[in-house]
């Protein structure tokens, strides 16, 4: 069995002495999951991602890439970001380029690459994120749903075997979320393992195969689509009950429907519709 594509074995780590933000992580990430990291504000989502990605060194325990321990040198690190991308929740905080070509290809240019495979990832990047037509744009011309495709199109070039995204969804109206998902589910689909942090518990019920919880300085991995129904564990990380599993209770509390699992409103609706029911939902 191929060793986790980033494992964190009892990882503490803090801004300031005697003032922990994380405490004895114990996170593994194998490839090909699709991961959603849930936690309030300030409970450490930030700081875990960028403990993975090298940016931070961690104060305790062992960071490991590739089943090996990261090397904090200059090459250690140029050989993680080529293994594992960061976005974060601001584009404004990585777009710097004055076409979204020029910013697209920041990564490979500082590669080394020859030009054609610039070309040629920056291509695939944007097609992939659906913005080919905004290669020639200003990136201060754009959107702010378009500037997070760029962002994100930006660490795709790259070709990470992990891509991890800092509420990827923030400030995008409900069809941008919608949409952006669609092209994660492109990503996930051409091989790429993601991971990504939100508040929208409702969101990670539905998207995710595998849910974190990060709140007072703990992460707890491993976390069942269940316990989103509710409880102690939600409550304590600040976090509302997602819809879906009580929808669930609730149908299959309702004859004829027992068992069905719609995990999002669109199902529900369709569900409700019945078959050649071709009414909006109401």
């Amino acid at each position: 069995m191929s060793p986790p594509l980033v494992e964190l074995r009892s990882v503490g780590f803090g801004y300031e002495p005697d003032r922990p933000v994380l405490t004895g992580v114990d996170l593994a990430v194998p490839a090909g999951r699709r991961c959603a990291v849930l936690g309030p504000n300030g409970g450490g989502k930030t700081t875990l991602f960028r403990l993975m990605v090298g940016a931070l060194a961690a104060g305790d325990g062992t960071v490991l890439v590739d089943g090996a321990p990261l090397r904090r040198t200059r090459s250690g690190l140029l050989a993680l970001r080529q293994r594992v991308q960061l976005v974060l929740q601001d584009p404004d905080d990585q777009l710097f380029a004055a076409t979204v070509f020029q910013d697209v290809s920041f990564g490979p240019v500082n590669l080394g690459l020859p030009e054609p495979e610039v070309r040629r990832r920056c291509a695939e990047a944007l097609d992939a994120l659906e913005i080919t037509d905004l290669a020639d744009r200003p990136t201060h011309l754009l959107s702010y749903g378009q500037r997070k495709r760029v962002a994100i199109a930006g660490a795709v070039a790259l070709r990470p075997a992990l891509l991890i995204l800092d509420e990827p969804t923030a400030g995008l109206d409900p069809y941008g979320v919608e949409a952006l998902l669609r092209t994660l589910d492109g990503l996930h689909a051409r091989g790429t393992t993601l991971m990504l942090a939100t508040h929208d518990v409702d969101l990670a019920y539905r998207w995710a195969d595998e849910l974190v919880l990060v709140a007072s300085g703990r992460v707890s991995p491993g976390v069942p689509g269940t316990a989103l129904a509710g409880g102690d564990l939600l409550a304590g990380a600040r976090l509302t009950p997602a819809w879906a599993p009580l929808v669930h209770r609730l149908l299959d509390r309702t004859p004829g429907l027992a068992g069905a699992r719609p995990r999002s409103p669109d199902e529900l609706a369709r569900l409700l519709a019945g078959p050649g029911d071709d009414r909006p939902a109401r």
